[in-house]
């Protein structure tokens, strides 16, 4: 693998770098107590070609490799763990317009998301079905130009936040299960549609909720892809979706490691540096070399994706580990930090908050577990 940027990813990863330090950092732990993600600050990332960059450019992205994306959603993590989810769903959703979707609604949409003028969910869990996704029960019932969506999706980041959502319904049996499942582009200003924002441990400023569909009538145009394949058109989308995630919550692992070898090697007990205590220093040279590995799984999963070559399995070590690995990261570094460490002062208690969400969102540890185990023994 060449690990040398082209000029052209150096250049978005310094833009990318440089908002996260001066637009984004300072208003981290702001935007946790005020639980408001500012719409403006959203568009100023589109303004800056950081949202999407991997949509191509007729449709408001920068055409660029999934690699890429990968290194700006780090830089981005880096400065605001919680407005990189603009980022993960913008991309993530808009894949899957761009390979599903009419052109109508593609021109509609895609730019609004690549600006940052938009919000994009993906609504697929629902109250009784999370990890068992193709068991999913919202309704989609053919009314002649329109399908009908009665039921309930939860769970769902930018849930009270989103302008427009990939819903996944299901327009088959409940015996068929994934394979009558349908997803379909629809607009959050339906009639019909209600939403509630949960008070959630951690990523306030973005936001978990419900959204009820109540008679919601859906044109038919916005049916994505062929009936009863929604469900191939997500898992297929969250192999890119698992490594981005990957190297969102590794990114503040690397910023609180770089916090915490500046602090140990500037504070003194006994009369030495910490940085010369053993006990202190080698847990941290383990935790670098820990997030080392688990970051070039993250890119190499998204090079894969690059070649067009099959990338499951990585992107599932991606998910399982990274999310734990970070949380346990930052957790070291608070105590490497001491008293002061517990404090809300510092960054570290936030970041555990909002790091331990994605150790259940988007497929828990053992789901992606069980997805290695069976591409490895191909038993189902």
């Amino acid at each position: 693998m060449d690990f040398t940027l082209s000029p052209e990813q150096e250049e978005i990863v310094r833009t990318a770098a440089a908002f996260a330090k001066e637009a984004l950092a300072p208003g981290y732990r702001e935007r946790d107590k005020s639980r408001v993600l500012d719409r403006g600050l959203v568009r100023r990332m589109g303004e800056l070609g950081l949202i999407c960059v991997e949509i191509p450019e007729e449709y408001g992205g920068a055409g660029l490799d999934f690699v890429t994306s990968g290194l700006v959603m780090e830089e981005i993590a880096a400065g605001d763990f919680n407005v990189a989810y603009v980022q993960l769903l913008g991309s993530l959703n808009a894949h899957v317009l761009v390979e599903n979707a009419n052109e109508e609604i593609k021109r509609h949409w895609l730019p609004r998301i690549c600006s940052g003028e938009a919000l994009i969910a993906l609504a697929l869990t629902e109250p009784d079905y999370g990890s068992d996704a193709a068991a999913i029960r919202l309704e989609a019932k053919r009314d002649g130009d329109y399908y009908v969506l009665n039921g309930e999706k939860t769970s769902i980041s930018f849930g009270d936040l989103c302008d427009v959502a990939v819903v996944f319904a299901r327009t088959g049996t409940v015996e068929s299960r994934a394979h009558g499942v349908s997803a379909f582009c629809v607009p959050m200003d339906l009639p019909g549609i209600t939403r509630t924002r949960f008070d959630d441990l951690g990523e306030h400023c973005i936001g978990r909720g419900s959204i009820f569909f109540d008679n919601v009538r859906v044109p038919k145009d916005h049916l994505l892809g062929a009936e009863n394949k929604g469900f191939t058109q997500v898992m297929q989308g969250f192999d890119f979706s698992r490594a981005l995630i990957g190297l969102q919550c590794l990114a503040i692992a690397r910023e609180s490691l770089r916090e915490t070898w500046q602090y140990v090697a500037e504070r003194e007990a006994f009369g030495k540096k910490l940085a010369s205590f053993q006990g202190v220093s080698f847990p941290l040279a383990e935790d670098e070399t820990y997030v080392e590995a688990a970051r070039l799984i993250c890119l190499k999963a998204l090079s894969m994706k690059d070649r067009g070559r099959e990338h499951t399995e990585l992107a599932a070590m991606a998910k399982w580990w990274a999310p734990k690995l970070a949380f346990d990261v930052v957790h070291h570094c608070l105590l490497a930090h001491g008293h002061a460490g517990y404090s809300r002062e510092l960054p570290f208690e936030q970041r555990l908050r909002d790091v331990l969400g994605l150790q259940i969102g988007d497929g828990t540890a053992n789901i992606m577990k069980m997805v290695i185990a069976r591409k490895k023994s191909g038993v189902r």
